[in-house]
């Protein structure tokens, strides 16, 4: 039986693990989707040595850059993206032959490029890992302009949280929350961002999907911004991580 996976640490969700079990049993396609948790990156080569019969994987927090170091070669995209979460696994004399994508830009630009208005030109990027670069590569295609938010600064373009003024939102009407924050089972928390700037010409982003509806997205709701969460986008990247498994090389 063909098997596919997942990797991350922790999988205490798992939207691909049921996504696609539900997926084989509807379409009777005759394969197998399991979680495989491991706490550490150096796991990795480990986990292919007891499972070689994995055909593709999935990536997710907070291996989509760590694990590019141990993939044979990367498709074009994801080379320029800089963050991988799909792998195509080959088997050749009993070795693993793994190719990095990422579909997350396939998912995340169907998913918003809909909901854009005239005034969405800049946007506002809170977090700067895997799932980000994704995002602002996806923004460049758009043509939208885009700067990083993070709480730890490091670059002249990126800035801090305690540097985001009202005067910043009234210019940025694209919110793109890219950081686990507001996730369940930790669904009280948000972005510390100037809400109140919220218009209902903003469009407030969420790549978390548990919630449905995050108190990033509530909060900007309340002052009369469109809001959107991340599942639409993994529907989507989860359907071209299935092309990719299954595409002739």
């Amino acid at each position: 039986m063909k098997t596919f996976g997942l990797i991350g640490y922790p999988l205490t969700q798992s939207f691909s693990q049921k996504y696609f079990s539900e997926k084989f049993q509807k379409e009777e396609i005759d394969a197998r989707y399991l979680n495989f948790p491991i706490p550490s990156i150096k796991e990795f080569q480990e986990l292919l040595k007891h499972h070689a019969y994995i055909c593709g994987l999935n990536v997710t927090i907070p291996y989509k850059e760590q694990v590019i170091p141990y993939l044979n070669s990367l498709d074009e995209t994801a080379a320029k993206i800089g963050a991988v979460n799909v792998i195509k696994v080959n088997w050749v004399n009993k070795k693993p032959i793994l190719k990095g994508y990422n579909s997350d830009i396939i998912g995340f630009k169907k998913s918003l490029e809909p909901l854009l208005k005239t005034q969405h030109q800049k946007a506002l990027i809170l977090g700067t890992g895997g799932a980000s670069k994704a995002v602002a590569f996806a923004l460049s295609q758009l043509g939208i302009t885009y700067r990083y938010v993070s709480r730890t600064p490091d670059k002249s373009a990126v800035v801090g949280y305690n540097q985001i003024t009202e005067e910043i939102l009234s210019e940025y009407k694209l919110i793109i929350n890219s950081t686990p924050l507001g996730m369940f089972p930790k669904t009280d928390v948000c972005p510390a961002i100037p809400y109140q700037a919220a218009t209902p010409e903003h469009l407030f982003y969420d790549l978390i999907y548990n919630p449905e509806e995050t108190l990033f997205m509530t909060k900007a709701k309340e002052n009369g911004a469109v809001i959107k969460n991340g599942l639409e986008m993994l529907h989507g990247q989860a359907e071209e991580a299935w092309r990719i498994w299954n595409k002739e090389d």
